[in-house]
C-alpha cells in the first residue's frame, strides 16, 4: 500500500483514539507512531505499527493494544491483526524528533546555537524534547503560543512550580523558537540574581543608563527565579520601570518562580499586579508516565536505550527531571569506570545509595521522617520501630527505611540502629523491596509522595 494511503489510514485511527484517551497520554505515547505497512490476506488485514523506541512500543502494546486493533479494524471495515515494531516514522520532520537543535541546515543550526548562547539561553532546552503530560500541558501550550506570537499572546507569561518540574526548560524553549524564527531578535535570558547584580554593578560604576538600555530595548526578556528580587527596593523599582518599558513597546516578558505572585513575600504590590495581569500557569510534579517519558528522552539524548522495566525502575524512584538527569550521569559514570552493563541490580544499588542529591535534605532529619510516616499511616511510632512483622506495619517500616536511605543518605547501619536496632541486611532488603515496588505499584508511589508532602 502506498505511503499516502498508510498515512491517511493512521491519521483517521489517531483521530478516533484521541477522543478515547486523555490529551496528555495521546501526546506522550501516540505522537511519534505511524502505520509502517499493511497487507490483506483473504478477508483479514495484517498491520505493522511503527514506534520510535522500545519503551513506547512496550507501553502502547501493553496498554492500548485492544483500542488500536478495534479502531483500525473499524477504519478498514475488516478484521485486523496488529504487530508493533521499533522504526522511525518517515512522516516526522526533524523538528518533531529529539535532536540537539532545529530542523535546518548544519550551518543554520550553528548560527542559532551561537546566537542563543550570546543571549544566555541554555543549549538543548527546546520544545521537541519537552515531555508533555497533564501536569504541565497548560504551561506547555501557553509557552508554545507565546513563542509563535511574542508580545501578543500572553504578556507577561508567569510560570511557577517546584524544583525540577521544567520551568526553565519551557522558558528556554520560547527563546530558541523566537531566535529560530528571527535570528536577529533582540532577546535576553537571565536569572533574578543576574538582574540584581547588573543593577548593583551599574550603580557602583555609574553606568546605570547603559544597564537600562541593555534591558529596556529588548524584544523579549526572560527572567528565571524572579522571586529573588523580592525585598530589594531599588531592584524592584528598576524592574518595574523595565517591565513597563518593554510591555509598552510590545516586548514579551516571561518569568518563572517557585511560587505564584500572590505568595511571594516582600514583592511590591505594583509588581504583583503587573505579573497577575498576564497569564499565570503552574507546573505540578511529573506523574509516573511523564517521568518514564522524561527518562526515555534523556536516554536518547545520551545515545542509550534501556529495557522498559529499567526505565520504570528509574521513573518510579526519582520524582523530577533534574534528579533523573543526575542519576543517568552517575549511572553512565558507573558503567564506564567499572566497565559493567546496565542492569536492574545496578540501578537498584545506585538508587539505594541515596543519589537523589536533594537540596532539601539538610532541612530533614530522621525524627521528622518518622513523624511523617507515623502520621500518614496512622501508626504509633513504637509499632513502627517495634518487632511486629504483620503487613500493615512491616510495609510502612520498609518505606521509612527506604526514605531514610534515599532521601537523607544515611548509612545502612545508622538506618538499622534508628529503626529498632535492626541489622544492615534487613535495611538493604527493605530498600531493595521498596525500590522495586515503586516502579510498578502505583499505591506505593502515592504513599511515598504523600509522606514527602508532609515534611
Amino acid at each position: 500500500m502506498q505511503e499516502d494511503n498508510l498515512k491517511n489510514i493512521w491519521s483517521e485511527v489517531l483521530d478516533t483514539i484521541k477522543v478515547s484517551i486523555s490529551p496528555a497520554n495521546f501526546t506522550t505515547w501516540f505522537s511519534q507512531t505511524h502505520l509502517s505497512s499493511i497487507k490483506k490476506t483473504n478477508n483479514r488485514y495484517s498491520a505493522e505499527v511503527g514506534c520510535i523506541s522500545s519503551f513506547i512500543k512496550t507501553t502502547i502494546e501493553s496498554r492500548y493494544f485492544g483500542l488500536i486493533q478495534d479502531t483500525l479494524s473499524k477504519t478498514l471495515n475488516s478484521p485486523c491483526d496488529i504487530f508493533f515494531v521499533i522504526k522511525d516514522s518517515p512522516y516526522l520532520n526533524l523538528s518533531d524528533k529529539i535532536e540537539p537543535l532545529f530542523d535546518s541546515s548544519l550551518k543554520d543550526q550553528k548560527t542559532t546555537l551561537q546566537s542563543s548562547s550570546k543571549v544566555g539561553l541554555r543549549p538543548g532546552f527546546i520544545f521537541s524534547n519537552f515531555a508533555v503530560s497533564s501536569s504541565n500541558q497548560m504551561a506547555w501550550a501557553a509557552a508554545e503560543a507565546v513563542s509563535k506570537d511574542p508580545g501578543k499572546a500572553y504578556n507577561p507569561l508567569f510560570i511557577w512550580g517546584g524544583v525540577g518540574v521544567g520551568k526553565t526548560h519551557l522558558m528556554n524553549a520560547i527563546g530558541y523558537k523566537i531566535i529560530e524564527d528571527n535570528i536577529d531578535a533582540n532577546i535576553f535570558f537571565c536569572t533574578g540574581e543576574h538582574f540584581t547584580n547588573d543593577i548593583v554593578e551599574g550603580i557602583r560604576n555609574k553606568t546605570t543608563s547603559t544597564i537600562r538600555n541593555k534591558y529596556r530595548k529588548l524584544s523579549a526578556l526572560f527572567v528565571d527565579d524572579i522571586q529573588f528580587i523580592a525585598g530589594k527596593d531599588a531592584i524592584q523599582e528598576e524592574f518595574f520601570h523595565t517591565f513597563n518599558a518593554l510591555v509598552s513597546f510590545g516586548g514579551q516578558v516571561v518569568l518563572t518562580s517557585d511560587r505564584p505572585p500572590s505568595e511571594i513575600s516582600k514583592l511590591e504590590e505594583r509588581l504583583r499586579s503587573r505579573f497577575e495581569a498576564g497569564l499565570i500557569v503552574d507546573i505540578s510534579p511529573p506523574d509516573f508516565e511523564l517521568r518514564c517519558a522524561i527518562v526515555q528522552i534523556k536516554l536518547k539524548e545520551k545515545g542509550l536505550e534501556l529495557d522498559s522495566d529499567i526505565v520504570q525502575l528509574i521513573a518510579g524512584n526519582l520524582e523530577s527531571a533534574r534528579k533523573i538527569e543526575g542519576f543517568l550521569i552517575r549511572l553512565m559514570s558507573e558503567v564506564q569506570i567499572k566497565k559493567t552493563l546496565i542492569s536492574s541490580e545496578l540501578v537498584e544499588t545506585l538508587i539505594g545509595k541515596g543519589l537523589s542529591n536533594n537540596n532539601n535534605v539538610r532541612k530533614k532529619d530522621p525524627p521528622e521522617l518518622l513523624d511523617a510516616v507515623s502520621k500518614y499511616y496512622s501508626l504509633g511510632k513504637r509499632l513502627l520501630l517495634g518487632s511486629s512483622r504483620s503487613r500493615p506495619i512491616a510495609r510502612p517500616r520498609q518505606i521509612l527505611m527506604y526514605l531514610l536511605r534515599t532521601e537523607l543518605g544515611m548509612p545502612l547501619e545508622e538506618v538499622g540502629k534508628f529503626v529498632g536496632n535492626r541489622d544492615h541486611t534487613t535495611v538493604m532488603h527493605a530498600v531493595d523491596k521498596i525500590t522495586h515496588l515503586a516502579s510498578d505499584n502505583v499505591n506505593i508511589r502515592e504513599d511515598i509522595r504523600g509522606i514527602k508532602s508532609l515534611i
